[in-house]
């Protein structure tokens, strides 16, 4: 049996890409996560997938688990032998119960290690432009609990004490007494007028912050709608311009935007979106099947070289194709002396993932701009072409590039399906579209459209204030089959260009 070890994880405030490097790496070695419900669900896809995920959150101020019996199921899975990660929100010390975990665990004569996470005080006053330390607002800094444990009353923190500090004031879990903090703190001396900030869902795409002086931040906050879980500031650097919040200032912040590709494509746009400070609704309209095996494909592999051009139009095509050679016990080598030609930029990375170069990459990313330039980049008279992707894909790059007198085999690697969501996500999405909560609905390629109105009734998104984006001229075309305004077809026709085209049609609009 393996030696028991636990590791008391801080999974940062919220924002996926603020996990530490030896957090991922603490979980990928887990036999078991307890996570709590402040640390972001996607972090436990960094865990195997064999490894036991048992969620201990707290809810409402009442504790649907109480403390005791997470440190006794630390102790219970440790002794089974496994590595255990109890991955917490913030950092797993500070005001979050880590101490009495490690104490448990020490008791139990098991060993731990502690790894710091991104607390949620420094996550918050960063992610609004708010400098708790500066040369010449405040050369300290303290951090409070604003709800003392059930064994201690209010009195147990020194407010008068507070009151007096002339530094940046950061309280945690203070919401439920926000009233009765600033009353405690003016009582002591503190000036009525001393900024203050609340932010609330710090380093998400829906974060709040109200501003005000510490007479009326609660009003402030009622009235804008701002709850737990909040980190509140009190003192003057509180009062930093609105120009460094440079988050909130994002062009895609607080828009909602649903993604129907792929669950992996999915991933990858949701994280370019991410970047971009946008809300994310992972609605996955398909899916791939591949490779599709076929005589015409076994006898393409197997000649790879006889080719004079081999054309990729996605990632897909290429990992596909990767796929299909290690079945046969080939690799890159292959290819042989053919040429490789790719639509798009991410499709020839894909392609250097696996050691191999393309010789052209046209400047439009479309199958017919790769027919057209491609015939004058090369002489394509009697020339063997072979084109690998998707059974969804039209006639226009094959029939361009026979126009050029090029013998083109075109070759399915792999298809495209509908893929079914539950009832109960197809009804959570439209009833965000029709309640005006999702602002953009995008679409990458014509499966995905198939896919979606499949699902989702088209007068509903006819009816509503919800945009459309496109990603190219084929799935252009497809939405106007159905008769639906597009409102933006993204240039160049990529994931990474589809995000920057919603970030600049915002930008635009505050010009």
């Amino acid at each position: 049996m393996k030696k028991p070890l636990v590791y008391l994880v801080g999974a940062g405030p919220g924002d996926p890409e603020l996990i530490t490097l030896k957090a991922i790496r603490c979980l990928s070695e887990a036999d078991c996560v307890i996570y709590d419900g402040l640390a972001n669900a996607d972090f436990l896809e960094y865990a195997p997938a064999a490894a036991e995920k048992i969620s201990v959150a707290k809810r409402g101020g009442q504790d649907s688990i109480k403390q005791d019996q997470i440190n006794e199921l630390l102790v219970q899975k440790a002794l089974e032998g496994k590595t255990v990660v109890r991955l917490k929100g913030g950092d797993p010390t500070l005001f979050a119960r880590g101490g009495e975990e490690a104490a448990a665990l020490h008791n139990a004569g098991i060993a731990f290690e502690i790894v710091p996470g991104i607390t949620a005080g420094l996550a918050a006053a960063e992610y609004s432009g708010i400098f708790l330390t500066d040369r010449t607002t405040s050369s300290q800094v303290m951090f409070v609990t604003g709800h003392p444990s059930a064994e201690k009353d209010f009195d147990f923190i020194d407010w008068d004490y507070l009151a007096r500090f002339d530094g940046s004031i950061v309280l945690y879990m203070a919401m439920s007494n926000l009233a009765q903090i600033a009353g405690r703190l003016i009582a002591g001396g503190k000036p009525t007028n001393t900024p203050a900030a609340v932010i609330q869902h710090a380093t998400l795409p829906d974060q709040k912050i109200a501003r005000g002086p510490l007479d009326t931040i609660d009003a402030l906050c009622k009235k804008a709608g701002l709850s737990a879980p909040a980190i509140v500031m009190i003192g003057k650097a509180s009062d930093s311009l609105d120009a460094y919040n440079w988050f909130m200032l994002q062009p895609l912040f607080g828009k909602t935007i649903i993604a129907t590709r792929d669950p992996a494509g999915n991933q990858r746009l949701g994280k370019l979106l991410g970047q971009q400070a946008a809300g994310v609704i992972d609605f996955s309209c398909i899916e791939l099947q591949g490779p599709i095996e076929s005589p015409a494909l076994k006898h393409a592999i197997r000649d790879l070289n006889d080719y004079d051009w081999i054309v990729f139009t996605s990632s897909h095509g290429v990992d596909f194709t990767m796929e299909l050679l290690g079945r046969y016990r080939k690799d890159s080598r292959a290819f042989g002396s053919a040429k490789i030609a790719c639509i798009g930029k991410p499709t020839a990375e894909s392609c250097l993932r696996y050691g191999i170069r393309a010789d052209f990459v046209p400047l439009e990313f479309t199958g017919k701009a790769l027919a057209t330039e491609l015939a004058g980049h090369s002489d394509l008279r009697r020339k063997n072409v072979l084109l690998l992707r998707s059974g969804a894909a039209t006639d226009d790059l094959a029939d361009g590039l026979r126009h050029s007198g090029a013998a083109v085999e075109d070759i399915r690697i792999y298809t495209t399906v509908t893929r079914q969501q539950p009832q109960e996500a197809k009804d959570q999405v439209a009833a965000l579209i029709q309640s005006g909560g999702a602002d953009w609905i995008t679409f990458t390629s014509s499966s995905t459209v198939q896919g979606f109105f499949e699902q989702i009734d088209k007068t509903l998104v006819e009816n509503a204030a919800v945009k459309i984006a496109s990603i190219g001229p084929e799935t252009t075309r497809q939405l106007q089959a159905l008769d639906l305004t597009i409102h933006l077809e993204a240039k160049p026709h990529t994931a990474a260009g589809l995000v920057q085209s919603l970030a600049a049609y915002y930008a635009a609009a505050r010009k």
